[in-house]
């Protein structure tokens, strides 16, 4: 079905012109339009794979299991909003306390799913959260009130997260992991990118651990606790290999108390730790300050089981009005790490604003 059939099929539900509360999500074509007062997870089993699931404005209170590949779910005009429901949750999704989920089965990854134009919130674990798949696009989504990450991958390859909102949520507002729940080697992203998003009012706003070949650009960071993190440990791969680059990060000053992995969040702006051949390029890092242990506004800080940070290259950010440095290198086990051509006027140890 074409562009102009699927949208005259959404026009014509918002318009009245077939009942507001069927049985079934209609049906057009390729094309599941889903009423207020409509189950979304009805029209999510009923599709095939390459149809797509519109959800017209309004508040859906149910959780969202996706299991097949090949499959669009979008709101229309940002108004759809995905809320827990007021009694037990019907799926594994929301018995787990997320919003929508994105799972692959044992074997194959799913495959080129995509979720636009939704709103997520208010979920006791994440909003949106992804495992096992392949070709994954998450665009104009809003997370927001979640209360561990606002959207979140691991095992996933070829990502694309782009224009979305992350704000308010327990810990990060974009969380992408290896494996959340077991240790090992970073795994190669097959260049997923994190692009033009947005993160405000969350404990870190973008965190990136175990993974290599991955693009972090052009995203607004800022009033979360911590802005960027990049984490790797002692595993093989090590996590690296990724460019963070054309960001805004600033003003990250919430105070997060200390976790059992963390001391206490405030100020920090880039922070990389077990890493090694990232490129921290072209950012603009501007007043972030605090008095933990990771504040600052570039950072490289070494890890909690003293894997090094090694052949880092920060170059031509602006990195200025940072709390207690503009750029901090505290990897001393860190080897080649490269600070140059950067805009700032304070550093730990001095010298690394020439």
């Amino acid at each position: 079905m074409t562009h102009l059939g699927c949208a005259a099929a959404v026009l014509a539900g918002a318009l009245g012109m077939a009942p507001p509360s069927q049985a079934t999500p209609d049906r057009d074509d390729r094309v599941l339009v889903v009423h207020p007062g409509e189950s979304i997870q009805r029209a999510v089993d009923a599709a095939h794979p390459g149809d797509t699931v519109a959800v017209l404005p309004g508040v859906y209170r149910e959780s969202v299991l996706i299991n097949k590949s090949h499959l669009v779910l979008r709101g229309i005009d940002g108004g759809t909003v995905i809320a827990p429901p007021a009694t037990r949750a019907a799926n594994a999704c929301g018995q787990n306390g997320d919003g929508i989920c994105v799972l692959a089965g044992r074997g194959d990854p799913l495959t080129d799913v995509h979720l636009r134009r939704l709103t997520v919130e208010g979920f006791r674990r994440n909003g949106v959260w992804a495992s096992g798949t392949e070709g994954l696009t998450v665009r104009s989504v809003t997370a927001r009130h979640n209360g561990q990450w606002g959207i979140a991958l691991e095992k996933s390859v070829r990502s694309l997260l782009r224009d979305d909102t992350a704000s308010e949520n327990g810990d990060a507002g974009i969380f992408l992991a290896n494996v959340v729940t077991e240790e090992g080697g970073a795994i190669d992203t097959r260049r997923t990118q994190i692009v033009e998003n947005r993160l405000a009012g969350n404990r870190i706003g973008i965190t990136v651990r175990r993974l290599r070949n991955l693009l972090i650009a052009h995203n607004t960071v800022a009033g979360n606790c911590a802005g960027v993190f990049v984490v790797g440990d002692e595993g093989h791969p090590k996590a690296g290999a990724l460019t963070v680059r054309d960001n805004e990060v600033s003003r990250n000053n919430k105070h997060c108390p200390a976790t059992k992995r963390l001391s206490f969040l405030q100020g920090s702006g880039i922070v990389l730790t077990g890493a090694e051949d990232t490129l921290v390029r072209h950012n603009l890092v501007r007043d972030n300050a605090g008095a933990s242990p990771l504040s600052g506004g570039v950072v490289l800080f070494p890890s909690f089981v003293k894997a090094s940070s090694d052949r880092n290259v920060i170059s031509d950010n602006v990195v200025l009005r940072n709390s207690p440095a503009d750029l901090i290198n505290a990897d001393k086990a860190g080897r080649k790490n490269v600070f140059t051509r950067n805009t700032c006027r304070t550093s730990r140890p001095a010298g690394l604003c020439r």
